[in-house]
């Protein structure tokens, strides 16, 4: 049975055209990032970084530095949808958009650890094989045909991710849909639909086909007689999250998915007329098998595993955000914090006032004060700084309050913990944030 599903031979014209509109769209978020200022704004403008704990020893590339980087991204994502050295262009791309990722955290999105996770994938698919320069330069290359778990893979990677986004929406701020008008007070100005993203009963509505859309996706995409409904609900969706919410890529990427959920020979009849057709042949496994299967079988269930890992760990993830990231837990909370650093000379007790507003952008302001791995790794560096000056101090965090979701401010680090001498644990609660109902 496994045999049959995953070594099957099938034409491999999705896997093809997805290289081709992978490549297009990574290349316009690279050069896209510098175009609108991101770049700028989180990797060049900022003096101190907040990357992922761990991680520290990454740090982005001085003066424009950063601006050639994501240039050479934007190459790579040429060449692999041209199918020019592909497999260095994907697996360069792979370790630089990872870089990225992990050296920066305030503008921490899921899609872009998804996109990693589908890099990663990319990297080992046989995704040049045909209409690609590498076929050109060495016909022995070419092929029409790839092993199904090829598609597979790239099915269980959505429905993970679809499936958890979906769960973690049933919550009470989502059900209640005070959370979907958190979500759609900033666009009221946006023209023409504003005002209508205002009204409650548009809320139920994106509240309801959020869970649903999730939850349901992928298995109507599969099933022959949803899949054409399911495609036209996805490309209504994904436009309406892009143009509300302005994420990127990642609606049109989702959409290039969809070119694994429709059958093969139809993918290949509407991009490559020309391109010989596959003729089934005999069942045939790769040597490879077995340990393809151990390290696949690995892999998801660190996929599975990950998500849900703030189970495990003390009071709700809302509040403490321990286990959050890379959870798939999208678009379900609003944090706002306030509080005052403070830093101690632990041999003479002198008092230091830290304004983070000296060593901060606007949007590191936001994040320092309501999460909490931001606040230690703050105190961890103001406590570096004073060590230059040989100077020992203890850091602390007075009057610390979140707000989340716009309901009232209430108490949040213990102003009793010195953070400069906390130890980070990641798979542990931290009992320095207090807890959510006293």
């Amino acid at each position: 049975m496994l045999n049959r599903v995953l070594f099957q031979r099938m034409d491999n014209s999705p896997l093809i055209i997805f290289r081709i509109f992978f490549g297009i769209l990574i290349s316009l978020e690279s050069f896209g990032a510098i175009a609108t200022g991101w770049v700028k704004r989180n990797l060049i403008d900022p003096t101190h970084f907040f990357p992922f704990i761990d991680f520290e020893w990454l740090h982005p590339i001085p003066g424009n530095g950063m601006y050639y980087y994501f240039v050479i991204m934007g190459i790579l994502g040429i060449c692999i949808a041209l199918g020019l050295k592909y497999r260095v262009s994907m697996i360069a791309f792979t370790f630089m958009w990872s870089a990225t990722y992990l050296m920066q955290k305030t503008a921490y999105n899921n899609h872009y650890y998804l996109l990693i996770l589908i890099s990663l994938l990319m990297c080992f698919f046989p995704a040049h094989r045909s209409r690609s320069v590498d076929v050109k330069l060495n016909p022995t290359l070419e092929a029409n045909s790839m092993f199904a778990y090829v598609k597979w893979f790239i099915v269980l990677q959505l429905l993970i991710v679809y499936t958890y986004a979906s769960i973690a929406k049933m919550y009470g701020d989502w059900l209640d849909f005070s959370m979907i008008k958190v979500l759609m007070q900033p666009r009221k100005d946006y023209w023409l639909v504003g005002e209508l993203l205002q009204q409650l009963w548009v809320h139920k509505i994106i509240g309801v086909a959020g869970i649903v859309f999730d939850l349901l996706i992928i298995p109507a995409l599969l099933y022959k007689k949803t899949r054409k409904t399911a495609f036209i609900l996805s490309i209504f969706f994904h436009l309406f999250n892009s143009i509300v919410f302005q994420i990127g890529i990642f609606p049109y990427l989702a959409l290039a998915f969809s070119v694994f959920f429709f059958d093969p020979e139809t993918i290949r009849s509407i991009f490559f007329k020309s391109k010989t057709p596959y003729v089934p042949t005999v069942l045939s496994s790769p040597n490879y098998r077995n340990g393809l299967l151990m390290v696949a079988g690995l892999y998801f269930l660190f996929q599975v595993l990950l998500p849900v890992r703030h189970y495990i760990i003390e009071d709700d993830v809302l509040w403490t955000e321990e286990g959050h990231r890379m959870s798939w837990r999208m678009m379900l909370r609003s944090r706002t914090g306030k509080g005052n650093f403070m830093a101690i000379d632990e041999h003479t007790n002198e008092i230091y006032r830290i304004d983070p507003k000296n060593y901060l952008t606007k949007a590191q302001l936001r994040k320092v004060y309501s999460y909490p791995d931001f606040a230690w790794q703050f105190a961890q560096y103001i406590k570096n700084n004073f060590k230059k000056d040989n100077k020992d101090v203890a850091i602390f965090l007075k009057n610390s309050e979140i707000s989340i979701n716009g309901k009232p401010y209430k108490p949040f680090i213990d102003p009793k913990t010195n953070l400069a001498k906390e130890r980070w644990k990641p798979f542990k609660h931290h009992t320095w944030i207090l807890p959510s109902n006293p």
